[in-house]
């Protein structure tokens, strides 16, 4: 699974907004229609009226009605199997569910994300792991964590406007040092978690431990090591809400392995994020001065071959985006003859280097949205 989410937007970090449904409860067409295609997939769980009954029931009495583990662990799958700007879906079974909706506190948020990150990192064999902490409820706000990834670097703005650091990451960076957290002041210093439950939000470390990083070096370029550019192995998104029969969990951080690209032709490339391209270009050698020369194009190469080779070398999981590519119309594939749409939006599937070589290029998709699914949470 390779994940490339980024919904963090700036000016969240510091507002609170009503999540709508919190007050008015349950939408009973929604829970309805999720018990339904839950029995529907999974026979085994026998007639689905009795549990219709005792849904409808709960609904009635409290506004909300609780998930079963199963129901729990198939909507999570589901919601990854509905996601339309991902591109590596082919092992949704596969997604491990940690049901910890019985965590409300950010001491306790804290520790379980600490748990998700050594679990799904597993000493680099990355397992796709979900933690799903406790849903909104009528009158009741679950918690939350702003980061938009459980491991971030952070965005130090100087007095002249630029940053020393992730620039994605410098309101976040802003927020966490008014909260009382002090940086070393380096590029790839790992923020805090920011953790809201009871609207009050707190600063929560992760031990350097659960946090595997990766040197960057190329297999051919020995300077390239002395660029001192370095990446985390596990994309754990954390800020997004899953939403599973009209209970939404806003505080279910999850995660795959990434794509190579993700890194190479986005983090570290991207004129906003760490803009290495005219580094890497001016230590090859490249001519800069006009674009006909692609001298953009070729250090990207260069950048994402180094990221493959670091993280191979290391043995920690990545893919690349051709493999990737013939993977998802796998998982395309597959869904088509099980009858159901495959949800996909073109401008996310198709990678960002060398689209036109991958499979997903040469296509058009249903973007529609499924339920249950993962959406932009409304609350930072």
């Amino acid at each position: 699974m390779a994940v490339v989410l980024t919904w963090f937007r700036s000016k969240q970090v510091t507002e609170a907004v009503q999540e709508p449904g919190c007050e008015e409860g349950i939408d009973k067409g929604e829970a309805e229609d999720f018990i339904r295609l839950y029995h529907a997939e999974n026979p085994s769980a026998g007639s689905v009226k009795p549990r219709l009954r005792e849904v409808a029931r709960e609904i009635s009495q409290t506004g909300t009605y609780t998930h079963t583990p199963g129901e729990l662990a198939f909507g999570a799958r589901v919601a990854w199997r509905n996601s339309n700007k991902c591109i590596g879906r082919l092992y949704w079974k596969s997604l491990r569910v940690r049901d910890r909706r019985h965590v409300d506190t950010a001491d306790g948020v804290a520790e379980e994300s600490v748990e998700h990150l050594r679990v799904a990192t597993n000493k680099g064999k990355i397992r796709p792991t979900i933690t799903v902490f406790a849903p909104d409820r009528p009158g009741e706000q679950a918690p939350v964590i702003w980061n938009d990834q459980l491991i971030r670097y952070a965005g130090y703005t100087r007095p002249d406007g630029s940053v020393v650091g992730d620039p994605a990451n410098a309101e976040l960076t802003e927020a966490a040092i008014r909260l009382g957290w002090r940086g070393r002041g380096t590029r790839f210093d790992v923020l805090p978690l920011i953790i809201e439950a009871k609207g009050t939000p707190a600063l929560r470390g992760l031990p350097p431990e659960v946090v595997l990083e990766v040197p960057l070096r190329h297999p051919t370029f020995r300077w390239f090591a002395e660029l001192g550019l370095k990446w985390h192995a596990v994309p754990v998104i954390s800020n997004m809400c899953l939403e599973i029969g009209g209970i939404r969990y806003p505080c279910a951080p999850f995660n795959g392995w990434y794509m190579g690209t993700e890194i190479g032709a986005r983090n570290l490339a991207d004129a906003d994020r760490y803009d290495q391209l005219g580094v890497v270009a001016e230590r090859l050698g490249l001519d800069m001065s006009h674009d006909r020369t692609l001298w953009r194009d070729q250090a990207l190469i260069e950048l994402n071959l180094a990221v493959l080779h670091s993280f191979e070398e290391d043995g920690v999981a990545v893919t690349d985006h051709h493999t990737e590519a013939r993977r998802f119309m796998i998982h395309l594939e597959k869904e088509e003859r099980s009858g159901r749409v495959c949800p996909a939006d073109w401008s996310w599937i198709v990678p960002p280097l060398s689209g036109a070589a991958t499979p997903v290029f040469h296509r058009y998709y249903d973007d529609v949205q499924l339920t249950p699914t993962f959406t932009r949470r409304l609350r930072q």
